[in-house]
C-alpha cells in the first residue's frame, strides 16, 4: 500500500503480523539495527505539514498499518494489509527479544510510567531484561545533544532494541537518527503503548477496537484534545480514499 504525500512515496511495506516477527527476529539475530513507523491517519496529517517529518519518515526501514482506516484504504488499493498498532506489537517484538537473549531499552514518557512498565514488560515476557529506561526532558529535540547523550546512553547499555514513546512526529525523528547514531539497534515508535501498559493512560475496551471505533472512544473521552486531530483526519479521508481507489483502478499511473 502506498501513500503519496507532497509528491512523496510511501509504502506499508510490513503488510502482516507474520512478516513484522520474521524480520525483526532477523534484524535482531543479526545485531542489524532498524527503524520502524507505525502509518495512521494522523502522520499523514502531519506528514502534509512537516518536511522533516517526510524526510524521517522515508528513513524507516519497515512501516506498518497503525489504524484501521489506513487498512481499509489498503483493501479499496487491491493491497490489503493488516491492522499493526504500535501499542499492540511491544509485547511480540518483547518475546523475540527475550529467545534471542536480546535486552530491551524504553525511551519517552517519564520516568514512573517507563520503571511502571519495564516491571510490566519483565512480568510478561519470562527472561526479558530491560537495561536502559530514559525520560527526555521538556522540550526535547529528538536531534540535538541530549538525543545524542541518550544514544551513547543506548550503545553502552548494550540494548538490542529501543521502543520509542515521544509521540509523532518527535518519536521517528528520533527513531531516524538512531539509524546514524546506534546502528546496532533496532528503533520502534510505539506512540502511548508504555503508557497502556503502566496504567498512566487508559486504553479504548475491547469492544470498541473490534468495531473500529477506538478514535470514536478517545475522541469522547478527551474531545478539547483529541477532537480538532480527529476533524483534521476525516477531511483528508475522502481524498485518500480516492487516491487508495486509484492504485487498484490505474497502477501504472500512480
Amino acid at each position: 500500500m502506498d501513500f503519496y504525500v507532497k509528491s512523496q512515496r510511501l509504502r506499508v511495506n510490513v503488510a502482516t503480523w507474520a512478516g513484522l516477527k520474521a524480520r525483526v527476529a532477523e534484524r535482531l539475530a543479526r545485531r542489524e539495527g532498524f527503524a520502524l513507523a507505525t502509518i495512521n491517519l494522523d502522520h499523514l496529517v502531519k506528514l502534509r505539514a512537516s518536511a522533516e517529518f517526510r524526510t524521517a519518515y522515508a528513513a524507516q526501514d519497515m512501516i506498518v498499518a497503525d489504524g484501521n482506516p489506513i487498512v481499509w484504504m489498503s483493501r479499496l488499493a487491491g493491497k490489503p494489509v493488516e491492522l499493526i498498532p504500535g501499542s499492540d506489537a511491544i509485547l511480540p517484538m518483547c518475546r523475540i527479544a527475550a529467545r534471542q537473549g536480546v535486552t530491551v531499552a524504553l525511551v519517552g514518557s517519564t520516568q514512573p510510567t517507563l520503571m511502571a512498565a519495564k516491571s510490566y514488560l519483565e512480568r510478561e515476557v519470562h527472561g526479558l531484561e530491560v537495561v536502559l529506561c530514559t525520560a527526555p526532558p521538556f522540550g526535547f529535540d529528538p536531534e540535538g545533544l541530549a538525543a545524542e547523550a541518550i544514544f551513547e546512553d543506548l550503545n553502552a547499555s548494550g540494548a538490542g532494541l529501543c521502543f520509542v514513546a515521544l509521540g509523532a512526529p518527535r518519536q521517528e525523528i528520533f527513531c531516524a537518527a538512531g539509524r546514524l547514531h546506534a546502528p546496532e539497534i533496532g528503533f520502534a515508535s510505539i506512540g502511548a503503548g508504555l503508557d497502556f501498559f503502566a496504567g498512566t493512560q487508559e486504553r479504548a475496551p475491547a469492544w470498541a477496537r473490534r468495531f473500529a471505533l477506538e478514535w470514536m472512544w478517545r475522541a469522547v473521552s478527551s474531545p478539547r484534545r483529541l477532537g480538532p486531530r480527529y476533524a483534521r483526519c476525516i477531511a483528508i479521508l475522502p481524498g485518500q480514499m480516492l487516491r487508495a481507489l486509484g492504485q487498484r483502478l490505474f497502477p501504472t499511473r500512480l
